[in-house]
């Protein structure tokens, strides 16, 4: 079946099986790699896509109900200014150990700073608690989501 995706702005059209997990669309289909694969149960946050703006699992989200709305992945988070500063923040504070799990939190961090632009410590642990870091590099993902919020305050990142 023919599926119309807007995905990092520019049209896609993919002959899928409506019930195929957004995550094997955007990775195996599309070769957009950047969202990873961690738990598939959406519970880990690696898979995490933005829809509409709103933060969702992409590994349990089924392509066909996506319908005409965006989506944003982790290769198209540079499409705004809040999405710019949380990349230049990742970067500035070195905050990869592995890599795995940072697509997610960086569009994470990128949604909560949409709702919070000055978010507290409590904000960050309650808007990233569900993504999963396995290497604990917690307390850099904290510091580079206060950064990131500072950067886009001030007009965005590099």
């Amino acid at each position: 079946m023919k599926i119309q995706l807007t995905i990092n702005d520019r049209p896609h059209s993919v002959d899928v099986d409506p019930d195929t997990p957004l995550l094997w669309v955007l990775r195996e289909t599309l070769g957009m790699t950047g969202t990873k694969f961690g738990c598939g149960m959406a519970l880990c946050g690696a898979c995490s896509v933005h829809l509409d703006g709103e933060l969702v699992r992409a590994c349990a989200r089924p392509v066909g109900s996506i319908g005409g709305k965006r989506i944003t992945t982790i290769e198209g988070l540079d499409g705004s200014a809040i999405g710019r500063a949380v990349q230049q923040a990742w970067i500035d504070l070195d905050v990869v150990q592995c890599g795995w799990c940072q697509p997610g939190q960086c569009m994470a961090a990128a949604n909560l700073i949409a709702t919070h632009p000055q978010p507290t410590d409590a904000d960050i642990d309650a808007g990233l608690s569900g993504n999963l870091c396995r290497c604990g590099t917690y307390p850099r993902i904290r510091a580079a989501v206060h950064r990131a919020a500072e950067l886009a305050r001030r007009g965005g990142g590099a």
